[in-house]
């Protein structure tokens, strides 16, 4: 969140304009009847949120249509993490992600713009491995000419320590990052560059939609992930809705406006209309920002940005 877009005298959103945990509960228990299986808590940072866990608590107690209790997972920047880790395993958190961007202190800080030391997400990471968190996902973003020389410093730091490390492009999310196609570091050039200190080999996907291009090193010291958005569009196999801490629903991460549901469910709509809404709104989607930035044929608008949405 750039200081010189959010600083002192940014109006943030009001208390009474956040969506309740109670609402929250509401739409994830419509969204399972849709179909949905997994739900993540992102920002922001959702460790700032007052009482997360009891959310937490309130939303692993859903199920999915066939029954089975829904994935509850989170992506923090870690900065809490340390004290909070026992308390969301306790609650109910199934998976976490840390955002972490470098092992050098001064570049980490410079990436990330807070005076945040790595060694307390380190910290908190390895809080998280033994609250039972794992395995713990570290997220990269390698942008060109800024924190590229991290990206074998962090491989050999997470090699054998069961934490699963993924490498994401630089992405032209919002409109405040300065984002250039020049500053995109290749996920194929990082696979490289990683390939010739440490052996690779492909791993397959998971599970249909999975964003993140799976590898294992060869000699079995765990595996990697890089996600391609800019280089390698996925678009047509998304299967992700975001919904804003304010009650708006978005279909792509770089959306540019969303479906308003928090004055559906403040004004006393039932579930079915909830649901039918939900329906209709992912039927007629058409998003496909990724693969049209491809063929550059993506419009010049402004979009959304990840503090606001998440990622």
């Amino acid at each position: 969140m750039p200081r010189e877009v959010f600083g002192k005298g940014f109006i943030f959103l009001q208390r009474a304009e956040l969506l309740s945990f109670e609402e929250i509960l509401r739409f994830a228990r419509v969204a399972t009847q849709a179909g949905v299986r997994k739900i993540r808590l992102t920002g922001g940072e959702p460790l700032l949120r007052h009482g997360i866990e009891r959310l937490i608590e309130k939303l692993a107690t859903l199920q999915d249509c066939d029954g089975k209790p829904l994935e509850i997972a989170m992506t923090t920047n870690g900065s809490l993490l340390l004290a909070k880790a026992k308390g969301l395993k306790d609650a109910g958190l199934t998976r976490l992600t840390v955002s972490l961007d470098a092992l050098d202190d001064a570049v980490f800080r410079r990436m990330s713009d807070s005076d945040l030391s790595v060694s307390r997400v380190l910290a908190g990471i390895e809080a998280a491995k033994t609250a039972g968190l794992a395995p713990v996902k570290v997220n990269t973003v390698v942008k060109r000419g800024a924190n590229e020389d991290q990206i074998l410093p962090l491989v050999r730091h997470f090699r054998h320590s069961g934490v699963i490390l993924r490498f994401i492009e630089f992405m032209d999310v919002g409109t405040t990052n300065g984002w250039r196609l020049d500053d995109v570091v290749p996920a194929g050039e990082i696979v490289s560059q990683i390939n010739a200190e440490f052996p690779l080999r492909t791993v397959d996907p998971a599970y249909r939609g999975e964003v993140a291009e799976r590898w294992a090193f060869v000699d079995g010291a765990g595996e990697i992930g890089v996600v391609a958005s800019v280089t390698q569009a996925f678009c047509g196999d998304c299967n992700r809705l975001r919904l804003s801490t304010d009650g708006k629903l978005y279909t792509c991460l770089f959306a540019g406006s969303g479906t308003d549901f928090r004055e559906m469910l403040r004004s006393g709509e039932g579930d079915e209309r909830l649901l039918q809404c939900l329906g209709d709104l992912w039927q007629r989607r058409t998003d496909r920002y990724s693969q049209d930035r491809q063929e550059a044929t993506t419009p010049s608008v402004r979009k959304i940005e990840m503090s606001y949405i998440g990622g």
